[in-house]
This record gives structure tokens, C-alpha cells and sequence, in this order.
């Protein structure tokens, strides 16, 4: 390993949960190799905006990858995961990265309802990006991760806009929490209403057509446990979906995501195998 790749490494690993370090990540990742149109709209609220990714040179239609990016269900932003969109347009996929509405503005299940919305955005504009609309695939990290996994698993989300969950060709989840009840204390004790509560764990709605999944997590994450991906690859399993577990020794919840990053691949697998995964799930 280079020396400078050595200190950028201890950049951006120093600081694991802010944004600053994504801000170094995507200064440093490429962007020639991509067209990008941003702040597009898929719906009426502000923090209802999206951006396409779209790589050059690819020959006919794209596969496309919707990525949901974490936050804790209430903060992040589009901008701060070029990083993401970086990698994978030079893999040759068209990205969609939305931004959604978080706590306070909204609680469960506004936030996944977002989510639809820009997924039934992207299905619908795929053909204007070079991407196949048969070829839709769903990914996050952590609250995103659980975004996305609520839309593969519950089928009301996008039965809403006519789509079927069984089409999309499968989800990349990375240090998500699906099986995280019950919850004691803090915030996210109004982010997810009891009322509603056990509605908000994607384990309880898979079901044989659920989407084949890669489920990415860090043993050392001490945010989001690994038994989420566990139990929720056992789940996967039970009922005959294709599903792929991978757990890094010693990693930590943000670095699963930091990488995806051009500059810090070397540093994990994450890059690889949801390369890999994707490449067997695309027809």
C-alpha cells in the first residue's frame, strides 16, 4: 500500500459516522466516466429530489441500481454518495440516488413510501437514461438498507404504483436492520410509532417471491448488529429465496459503505462482491 493511500485510509476511517469523511470520498473518486443530472423531482416535497448517474460507453440498455443511503431515518443527503455512483457507473450500471423525508418531519412508514415513489420514478425514466426497466435493482446502507428492504419484502409499498416486486432482479443490503425490535429508549421511539411497529421490520413480509439478496455485514458494527443480516439471511433462506451473507471480520458499520469508494476499494470486499452479485443476477 502506498504512503498516501495510507493517510487517506486514516481520513476517513477516523471519523466513521460524519459527513466529512464522505466529503473526502467523493472528492477523490472519479466522475469523468458519467453524465449526471441532478435534483430531479419525484415528488411534491422538498427533500423529494433524485440523481441519475448515467456511465458512458455502454453499449444498449443499462441495468439500473436505486441506492438508499443511511442516516439513522434522519439525516443525510444525495450528495454526500457521488462515491457510490462513482464505482458503479464505471461497472456499467445507471444509478439513482433519492433523497427521502426524515424524522421529524415524517415517522414510519412516510419515509418507505419516499422510497416507492422514487423507484416507481426510476422504472418509469429508465428508458430516458439508457437503463432496462427489467433490470432494476435495489440497494442501501443501514436506514437505507432498511428502506429498501421494506420495499422487496412488503408488497404494498410499490402495489401502489403497479409494481410488482418480483420483477426487480434483487437487493444489495449493507449493515441494514431488519429485525431490530424491540426498541427501549431514544428517538427512534417516535420514528417508529407502536402502533405500527412490528410493521416496520422487513423479516416479518418475506415471502418466496422476495428479490434474491446480498446481505453485507461488519462483525464489528456496534450500530447495527450483524444479527440483523443473520436472522434475516435465515429468513431469506427458510422460504427458498436466493440469498448471499456476507460478514467482515472487524468491520465496522460506515466502512462496509466508505468501501464502494474508487479511492478505498482495496481496503474491503464490499466493491467486489456486490459486483459479483450483480453480475449473476443480471440476465
Amino acid at each position: 500500500m502506498r504512503l498516501w493511500q495510507y493517510f487517506f485510509v486514516g481520513l476517513v476511517l477516523v471519523a466513521t459516522t460524519g459527513c466529512s469523511p464522505l466529503v473526502l470520498v467523493n472528492g477523490l473518486s472519479p466522475s469523468a466516466h458519467y453524465d449526471l443530472k441532478s435534483d430531479l423531482a419525484y415528488g411534491s416535497h422538498a427533500r423529494q429530489t433524485l440523481d441519475v448517474y448515467t456511465p458512458h460507453s455502454v453499449d444498449g440498455a443499462s441495468p439500473m441500481i436505486v441506492f438508499f443511503y443511511g442516516g439513522g431515518w434522519r439525516e443525510g443527503s444525495k450528495d454526500n454518495y457521488r462515491f457510490v455512483a462513482s464505482s458503479l457507473t464505471d461497472a456499467g450500471y445507471v444509478v439513482v440516488i433519492p433523497d427521502y423525508r426524515v424524522f421529524p418531519e415524517v415517522v414510519f412508514p412516510e419515509f418507505v413510501d419516499d422510497g416507492a415513489e422514487a423507484v416507481a420514478w426510476a422504472l418509469q425514466h429508465a428508458s430516458e437514461y439508457g437503463a432496462d426497466s427489467n433490470e432494476v435493482f435495489l440497494m442501501g446502507h443501514s436506514a437505507g438498507a432498511h428502506i429498501a428492504a421494506m420495499l422487496i419484502t412488503d408488497q404494498r409499498f410499490l402495489a401502489k404504483h403497479d409494481i410488482d416486486t418480483g420483477n426487480l432482479r434483487g437487493f444489495v443490503g449493507l449493515s441494514g436492520p431488519y429485525n431490530f425490535l424491540p426498541i427501549e429508549s431514544g428517538y427512534l421511539l417516535d420514528v417508529f410509532p407502536e402502533n405500527n411497529r412490528d410493521a416496520s421490520q422487513p423479516i416479518n413480509f418475506v415471502t418466496a417471491t422476495t428479490p434474491p439478496a446480498l446481505l453485507i455485514h461488519g462483525t464489528g458494527d456496534e450500530l447495527v448488529f450483524p444479527s440483523n443480516s443473520e436472522t434475516m439471511a435465515r429468513r431469506l433462506a427458510e422460504h427458498g429465496v436466493d440469498v448471499t451473507l456476507k460478514l467482515y471480520k472487524g468491520v465496522g458499520h460506515a466502512k462496509v459503505a466508505v468501501e464502494l469508494s474508487p479511492p478505498l476499494d482495496f481496503t474491503g470486499d464490499t466493491l467486489t462482491d456486490t459486483l459479483e452479485f450483480l453480475r449473476l443476477k443480471t440476465l
